[in-house]
């Protein structure tokens, strides 16, 4: 009886600090009454706009990684902005439940995810109106262990409050998008992004070629790809060995800087419109 009274308080914590700056951070310290976790960072999504930070809790050398850099471009490669482009039903989800198969051997995670220094990453997904998505990701360190099925089950039980409360807190969360695609320069910035991976080479590269290129920046191995696009995987890796040659390049590692650099500049500039 004193823990259901306890859970009641909580939960009334989070009504009474929603419509004010104090519900994120109020509902991510009652989630931690649950389950502990080391960070949290609350993202909106709309389509392949720059994300919105809505909130974190990250110290700063950690928020240059988290939020900084990510915003900058690697975002695009990112399983949870990727779900939330495929309009993946709300729920509750381990990023691996998205990671293709060779994420953790991709050049993503390689050069930018590595250095989160995550042991794990969960995620609420949340849908709003005007084709918005929030994801309330929670974060624990390497020198802690993975979310366990307990916990999980634990944080799944609370998600109706979680959806239920978000949705209301951030019901025209699409106006701070709708803004930038009032401006006719970002208009041409949001048709861009929507074609990164299809335009990345296009002076150069096939348009199959550009279509291995999106799967190898995404994490899919060469056997995966072939499944996708129904070719050999000895084919695929014809096709990234010409992809290499067209770029003047000779390495995953350089294939994924040159698409950050080709997208850093534009995406830049759209996280300061749209902050």
């Amino acid at each position: 009886m004193a823990e259901a009274r306890s859970w009641h308080e909580q939960v009334a914590r989070v009504i009474t600090a929603m419509a004010t700056p104090d519900y994120p951070a109020t509902l991510v310290s009652v989630l931690r009454t649950l389950v502990p976790f080391d960070y949290s960072v609350m993202f909106a999504y709309r389509g392949d706009a720059a994300p919105i930070d809505l909130f974190d809790d990250f110290p700063p050398t950690k928020r240059r990684v988290f939020v900084t850099l990510y915003q900058e471009g690697p975002y695009l490669l990112d399983p949870f902005f990727l779900a939330c482009r495929g309009k993946v039903d709300a729920g509750l989800y381990r990023l691996r439940a998205f990671a293709p198969d060779r994420f953790y051997q991709s050049e993503y995670f390689r050069s930018y995810y590595v250095q989160t220094g995550l042991s794990e990453e969960i995620g609420y997904f949340v849908t709003l109106p005007g084709e918005v998505r929030t994801v309330i990701s929670l974060m624990r360190a390497a020198r802690n262990p993975a979310f366990s099925a307990r916990e999980m089950k634990t944080l799944k039980a609370v998600e109706p409050i979680v959806r239920a409360t978000a949705e209301r807190q951030w019901l025209d969360l699409q106006s701070r998008f709708s803004g930038v695609s009032d401006n006719p320069e970002q208009e041409i910035l949001q048709r861009y992004l929507d074609n990164a991976f299809h335009d990345f080479g296009r002076s150069v590269l096939t348009a199959r070629e550009r279509e291995v290129v999106e799967y190898v920046l995404k994490g899919y191995s060469s056997e995966a790809i072939g499944r996708i696009l129904g070719i050999a995987s000895g084919t695929v890796r014809i096709h990234r060995k010409n992809i290499y040659a067209k770029l003047g390049i000779g390495s995953q590692g350089e294939l994924f800087s040159h698409f950050i650099r080709a997208l850093t500049p534009q995406t830049q500039a759209q996280t300061r419109q749209v902050g």
